[in-house]
């Protein structure tokens, strides 16, 4: 059995819809099974800075106590609902060890730091951080996660530091054209020797003409029978630790449900 973790964080995020991403997990709330479910409570506040870089900074650390909270009380394996991609920083953080492997399945690579990020957006610092090189109260603890151990897939939009990054570490990233091989991602994630797998999902990483409802919609991204397909492979070969499925932003409520079957193929692979 698997429990939901519905985490309807906004204030990672850097676009000007960023409040519909409450719309977008609540969408999703309501189609996953009541008993299995936990809906965080999101303060309503933008939140400060602190000085940190990061922008509403404060509101994103009241949301990760309270998601390591509900996973720490949960018995099975998790998957979180966001909200923006900042949400997976507390589930990977929740089960990490030096057995863990990352898939990180994100048009974005989502890897600049606060020093580096020309927005101060958490959504786009989240993996930097579970790397253990971000603002101190959002930032795993160094050498937790290494490069090696993580997978970018589906990636293809990298600031320059981005790029520099994923090159002096090594990390590897599979591009969308890999991701037709559904055994491509599992063999990658086998390569780093890990015991047990996260899996975040950012749903841009699908393309647009897939999945409507995107903040950062970005052209020539992967199917959602790809995206299922890999994850299912992945799955096989080595038990799931956690997840997270982040970044639905629909324009109403109402309009949700053009999407939600094509998230729910992605739930049901997850879960």
């Amino acid at each position: 059995m698997t429990r939901f973790i519905v985490a309807p964080q906004w204030q990672g995020s850097s676009s000007s819809r960023a409040m519909q991403l409450i719309d977008g997990a609540l969408a999703i709330a309501g189609d996953l099974p009541r008993a299995t479910t936990t809906v965080i409570d999101v303060p309503a506040e933008a939140g400060e800075s602190l000085e940190s870089g990061v922008r509403r900074l404060s509101s994103l650390t009241r949301v990760r106590t309270a998601i390591e909270e509900a996973v720490a009380a949960a018995d099975e394996p998790v998957v979180i609902v966001g909200g923006d991609c900042g949400v997976t920083l507390a589930g990977v953080g929740a089960v990490a060890g030096p057995d863990l492997a990352v898939v990180w399945l994100d048009a974005h690579a989502d890897l600049n730091s606060p020093e580096t990020s020309d927005s101060g957006a958490f959504h786009g610092m989240v993996l930097r951080a579970i790397l253990g090189e971000g603002a101190d109260v959002l930032s795993l603890p160094a050498e937790v996660i290494t490069p090696d151990r993580v997978v970018l897939a589906g990636t293809r939009q990298f600031d320059l530091g981005e790029e520099l990054y994923v090159s002096a570490t090594g990390m590897t990233a599979l591009t969308v054209d890999d991701l037709a091989d559904p055994t491509a991602l599992a063999d990658a994630v086998a390569a780093t020797g890990a015991a047990r797998v996260y899996i975040h999902v950012d749903l841009d990483v699908l393309d647009p003409g897939e999945m409507g409802a995107l903040t950062h919609p970005v052209p020539f991204g992967a199917t959602v029978a790809q995206v299922v397909a890999a994850i299912r492979a992945v799955r096989e070969r080595m038990p799931l630790a956690g997840a997270s499925l982040t970044e639905f932003s629909p324009s109403s409520p109402e309009a949700a449900v053009d999407d939600l079957g094509a998230i729910l193929r992605l739930v049901g692979a997850l879960a």
